[in-house]
C-alpha cells in the first residue's frame, strides 16, 4: 500500500515531510532511476505558491544527480506538462502544485513518457526508493539548485498554441473567468481573447499566497455572483492547477462536472461521436446524472473517486468522456488528463453554436439531495474492520430502499473520510449523513465531523 503517493501524487504542507527538502531531493533521485534507458529528459511545470519554485529546483536536482536533464515550462497548468511531456517527447513530466488546497500546501505530481499519470505500481516502486535513499544517504543536491522559473516560454506557448481557436458565435457572448490566482493566470487571459467573446477576468493576480483563496473552482458562488453583476451569459472557474472547471449560468447557479459531462455527452452523442454510447463518472456522481443520461439512451460507469481511476476505466472500455462532480473532465480524443480550460473552451462552443443559453443546455438534470461530511480521522483503517461504522451504512441503505446512495471513503490526500449520502430529501440526507459520520467519529475520530 502506498504511503507517499495519494490519488493525485504526493501531497503536504510545504517544508514539511513529505515535502522537505531531503525527501523532494530523494523523490528526484527515485524518478531518475526509474526512467526508461536511452536519453532521459524530464519537463517541470509548477502553479503561483511561494514554496512552488525551491520543491521544482530540489526536485530537478534529484534528476541531474541521475543524469537526467531537465527542462521547465515554468507556471503553467497541469494539463499543461501532461501535453508537452508526450508531444516534446519527454521521458517524464512532474507538477509542483497541491491543486486545489490552500497555499502552504504544495505536491508533486508525476505523468510518464505517454502523457498519462503513472500506474499505482509505479508510484509504489518509487516510494520505496525514495525511502530507501532517505535510509542510507544524506539525500541533499550535491551542488547549487537552477532555479525552474521563469521557465522556457516557448514551451508555455506551445501548449497555448494548441488549446487556443477560434470559436464562430462567441463574439456573441459575455463572459467572466475566475483564475483562482492560480496557474490558469498565464494562459486563460490568451486562450479566451483568442476565442473571440468578450472575457472579463477576476483573481488573476497571484502573490505566492493567494491561490484558491476565496475565489475559483473551491468557490464558484465567487464567480456566479459576478456573472449576475456584470449581466454576463456564463462564467468559468478554475482550481489552482487548472486542470478542472466548474461553471455559473446567467442567473447565478452553479454548473458543476456532472451537469458538464451532461452537456458534453449530448453533444457528442449527436455528433455520433460518443463511443460504445459511454460516460465514465465515479461513485460520487449525482444519481440525477446517471437517471438523464440513462433517458438520453446513455450508458453510465462508475470509477473510483480520483481522474485517474476514471481515465483507467476509459481506456478500459473505449468510453471518450469521463469526469468528476468536482469539474475534472477528461475529453480522451484530444487530452491524457483532466484539462479545465479545455473543457471551458468546449462549453463556450457549443454555447456559441447553439444559441441557447448554458441553463438550457444542462436542463433535465434533476439533481438529488446531496451532502458530504468530512471526519478527521487519527488512522484509515479498512471500513469492514469497523462494525459500528458498517452497522450505521447498512442502516442507511436500507432506509432508503434504492431511492438515494451512501458512500463512504477515505480521502486520497488528507486525513479525512468523507460521507457522502443522496436521498429525495433533505431532511433524509441529514440525518443518515450525521448518523455515519458520528459512527466514524466514535471509532476513528479525531475532531467534528463538518459538511460541506
Amino acid at each position: 500500500m502506498r504511503k507517499l503517493f495519494g490519488t493525485d501524487g504526493i501531497r503536504g504542507v510545504a517544508g514539511e515531510y513529505p515535502l522537505d527538502k531531503k525527501t523532494v531531493y530523494a523523490a528526484g533521485r527515485a524518478l531518475g532511476d526509474h526512467l526508461p534507458a536511452g536519453p532521459r529528459r524530464v519537463v517541470l511545470g509548477q502553479d503561483t505558491r511561494e514554496s512552488s519554485g525551491w520543491i521544482a529546483d530540489t526536485l530537478a536536482a534529484g534528476l541531474r544527480d541521475t543524469g537526467v536533464e531537465t527542462a521547465s515550462a515554468g507556471v503553467v497548468p497541469t494539463p499543461a506538462i501532461a501535453y508537452l511531456t508526450h508531444s516534446h517527447g519527454f521521458s517524464a513530466g512532474v507538477v509542483i502544485s497541491a491543486s486545489h488546497n490552500p497555499w502552504r500546501d504544495n505536491g508533486i505530481k508525476v505523468f510518464g513518457g505517454d502523457g498519462y499519470k503513472l500506474p499505482d505500481q509505479v508510484e509504489l516502486e518509487i516510494e520505496t526508493e525514495i525511502f530507501s535513499l532517505l535510509n542510507h544517504s544524506a539525500a541533499a543536491p550535491n551542488a547549487a539548485l537552477k532555479p525552474s522559473l521563469p521557465g522556457d516560454s516557448a514551451l508555455r506557448l506551445d501548449y497555448l498554441n494548441w488549446l487556443a481557436r477560434a470559436i464562430p458565435g462567441a463574439e456573441r457572448l459575455r463572459i467572466v473567468v475566475d483564475c483562482a490566482n492560480g496557474a490558469a493566470t498565464t494562459v486563460a487571459p490568451d486562450v479566451f481573447r483568442r476565442s473571440g467573446a468578450h472575457a472579463d477576468f477576476t483573481h488573476c493576480a497571484p502573490d505566492g499566497r493567494n491561490i484558491n483563496e476565496n475565489c475559483g473552482a473551491l468557490h464558484p458562488e465567487v464567480v456566479a455572483q459576478e456573472v449576475v453583476a456584470r449581466k454576463a451569459d456564463l462564467g468559468i472557474c478554475f482550481d489552482g492547477d487548472a486542470d478542472r472547471a466548474l461553471f455559473a449560468d446567467s442567473s447565478g447557479k452553479v454548473v458543476d462536472g456532472d451537469a458538464v459531462m451532461l452537456l458534453l455527452a449530448r453533444d457528442l452523442q449527436r455528433r455520433g461521436e460518443l463511443s460504445n454510447e459511454t460516460v465514465v463518472a465515479t461513485t460520487m456522481s449525482n444519481m440525477g446524472l446517471e437517471i438523464a443520461l440513462r433517458e438520453a439512451s446513455i450508458k453510465m460507469l462508475r470509477a473510483p473517486v480520483g481522474d485517474k481511476y476514471v481515465l483507467e476505466e476509459m481506456r478500459k472500455t473505449g468510453a471518450v468522456l469521463g469526469g468528476e462532480q468536482s469539474g475534472h473532465i477528461i475529453l480522451s480524443r484530444e487530452a491524457t488528463t483532466g484539462d479545465g480550460v479545455l473543457t471551458a473552451i468546449h462549453v463556450l462552443a457549443i454555447v456559441a453554436a447553439s444559441g441557447r443559453s448554458l441553463a438550457q443546455l444542462v436542463s433535465g438534470l434533476k439533481v438529488f439531495p446531496q451532502t458530504i461530511k468530512n471526519v478527521r480521522v487519527k488512522e484509515k483503517r479498512p471500513l469492514d474492520q469497523l462494525p459500528e461504522v458498517m452497522a450505521a451504512i447498512r442502516n442507511a441503505e436500507q432506509q432508503l430502499k434504492g431511492n438515494g446512495r451512501v458512500n463512504v471513503r477515505y480521502s486520497g490526500t488528507e486525513s479525512l473520510a468523507r460521507v457522502m449520502v443522496e436521498a429525495e430529501t433533505e431532511e433524509t440526507v441529514h440525518r443518515l449523513a450525521g448518523q455515519i459520520a458520528a459512527a466514524l467519529e466514535d471509532a476513528i475520530g479525531l475532531g467534528v465531523p463538518s459538511a460541506h
